[in-house]
């Protein structure tokens, strides 16, 4: 490989030796090697690219070098921060309710329920931005109005990647979506700001998650409802006995219906109410942990800038 003579030259580098790496470890890689290099290049500004890639290259490292770094630091950073794999489980009631001891589970389940708020957050903010961005555009302040808007969507995405990263065990960047490009002119930085596809990706997703977010939501709060409600069935059972509570509930209905309400509110049915309810709570948290592991490939797609 010929030695880098420019900072442009080191990323195209530095991202071929990290092909097939996950993007996400990528869009971090570049972003910290062009900020390390411009910051080498402003404080000798004495010296050109060719100089100081040379001389990086012997502190700093090679692309290869760097690559390679990047990928041994990942798989021990995955290690100490990932929960130990779970055993294997053969037999179909072992994978059934096995979900239960992953804690991705819990992580999805939570985000299921956080999802509405934070779907609401970011369809306001995304829409209240891009209204002012339009409205504003016919005047002076138009056009900084709407860097400052894209800037903080950048800012969310770098946010919504830690909660999908931490609740949902997708890799996500710690580093911002577009690189620090101190080399470039204002109007150039901002102009890459407006072609970036990941600028419009960010919003897409902010818009999309309002409709996520409810779906979620009622999904999970629903199932989990219904699954703890026949799961509570006997101990109901057992305190309407204590208490003698009397229920008229089949004042008025057929007899075929009021047979089964009468058999629902006896012992067997209790018991049978709560076997179909454990049933359903595992159920639910397969459902829960699918769409935990779809929506990670969602953000993944739409706000990991592509290697």
């Amino acid at each position: 490989m010929n030695a880098p003579r420019t900072i442009n030259d080191y990323l195209d580098q530095l991202r071929s030796a990290l092909r097939g790496a996950d993007p996400a470890l990528v869009q971090d890689a570049l972003y910290d090697a062009e900020e390390h290099l411009r910051a080498e290049l402003a404080e000798q500004p004495d010296r050109d690219e060719a100089t100081m890639l040379e001389h990086v290259v012997g502190s700093y490292g090679a692309p290869d070098e760097v690559a390679e770094i990047y990928r041994d630091q990942e798989i021990k950073i995955q290690r100490a921060i990932r929960p130990p794999p779970a055993p294997p489980r053969r037999s179909l009631a072992g994978r059934f309710f096995g979900v239960a001891t992953d804690p991705h589970t819990y992580g999805a389940l939570f985000y299921m329920v956080l999802a509405l708020a934070t779907g609401i957050f970011y369809f306001t903010w995304a829409v209240t931005g891009l209204s002012l961005s339009a409205g504003l555009a016919v005047l002076i302040i138009g056009i900084p109005f709407m860097v400052l808007f894209l800037g903080s969507v950048r800012g969310l995405s770098l946010l919504e990647g830690r909660i999908v990263e931490t609740m949902l065990g997708v890799r996500m960047p710690r580093r911002p979506p577009y690189p620090s490009q101190q080399g470039l002119p204002l109007m150039k930085r901002i102009g890459a700001m407006f072609t970036d596809g990941r600028t419009w990706g960010t919003l897409f997703y902010m818009l999309l998650m309002l409709p996520l977010g409810i779906v979620y939501f009622t999904v999970t709060v629903t199932l989990l409802s219904v699954s703890l409600s026949f799961v509570a069935a006997p101990i109901l059972r057992w305190v309407s006995d204590q208490f003698h509570w009397q229920t008229d509930t089949c004042t008025g209905a057929p007899a075929g219906i009021c047979a089964g309400v009468e058999w629902l509110n006896s012992w067997s049915g209790s018991v049978t109410l709560c076997i179909l309810g454990v049933a359903l709570l595992f159920a639910t948290l397969h459902l829960v942990r699918g769409m935990g592991r779809l929506h990670g490939q969602i953000a993944k797609q739409l706000l990991v800038r592509g290697s």
